[in-house]
């Protein structure tokens, strides 16, 4: 297939120094301003943040991203307010000076300019943009790409180090609007809008995208491929032998549910199985 951007080194390679990567996802939690904020103050919140980091990268996981996903439901871009990129910039400036590991931000739902806002003031490596081309149906209403603003941004404030991970055929949503366009198509629109790397998903938090969906996408662009969610023990071996790594969370968490704290057996055991592929 033809290229439709310009070549680009390996975000992976650049940023983790390695073919493939597996990245452990810190949940916050609830901000202020967000309907289940209970007046943590942000030593609480980092201090829980600061936990996870840790059975994470003791188990061997690669790299982290900072994640807002206590703040369900999730607002729409022009919502979220100030204080919640202030929080992020915070906990991610001491998980950066904590662990020195790679490290991106996702603010969610799709707010991909307080994201690289956040990564700048915390010295985080990539962002994570679910819908980066195209427009969709989301659970938090019309949600248009975002990448001609978040890149005007990004060099407005001389940050084109800041590396962007993409969603391809976005989770938790309806795609009826561009229901005519292949998934080939729209990765290869994420491609056009230079991102720098491409997440598959299933439909959901936790439901893992199918291996043929993954060989679509994978078809379609020379850029690293990640696999976003419903990642487990069971598949991982199957996922890298296909991609360039995972971004995981809830199975590596107590119970395997998103919003328990990581449990560092688990993440020891998954990071075990997936030496195979890692070819370490």
């Amino acid at each position: 297939m033809a290229s439709i951007s310009a070549e680009k080194t390996s975000a992976i390679q650049e940023i983790f120094s390695r073919n493939k990567a597996i990245i452990g996802v810190v949940h916050c939690e609830p901000f202020p301003g967000s309907p289940n904020y209970r007046g943590k103050s942000i030593n609480q919140i980092m201090d829980i943040a600061l936990s996870d980091a840790q059975a994470y990268l003791s188990g061997g996981v690669h790299g982290l991203i900072i994640e807002n996903h206590g703040d369900i439901p999730f607002s729409k871009p022009e919502d979220i307010g100030y204080e919640t990129a202030a929080f992020m910039s915070v906990i991610t400036d001491r998980v950066k000076t904590e662990f020195g590991c790679p490290l991106g931000i996702n603010v969610l739902a799709n707010a991909a300019i307080p994201a690289l806002a956040t990564a700048l003031a915390g010295g985080a490596d990539f962002v994570r943009v679910n819908q980066w081309a195209n427009a969709y149906i989301a659970n938090e209403g019309f949600i248009e790409g975002a990448a001609a603003k978040a890149l005007r941004y990004r060099s407005q404030l001389r940050a084109e180090k800041i590396k962007v991970f993409a969603d391809s055929h976005v989770k938790h949503g309806s795609h009826a609007i561009v229901a005519d366009r292949t998934i080939t198509e729209l990765t290869r629109d994420v491609d056009f809008f230079q991102a720098d790397a491409v997440i598959a998903t299933g439909q959901r938090t936790g439901d893992s995208a199918t291996l043929d969906e993954i060989d679509e996408i994978s078809a379609a662009t020379s850029l690293p491929l990640l696999v976003g969610s419903g990642v487990t023990p069971a598949n991982i071996c199957q996922i890298l032998q296909r991609t360039q790594g995972v971004i995981v969370a809830s199975t590596l968490k107590y119970g395997g549910v998103w919003w328990n704290q990581v449990e560092p057996q688990r993440v020891k055991h998954f990071m075990a199985v997936a030496q195979a592929e890692l070819g370490e």
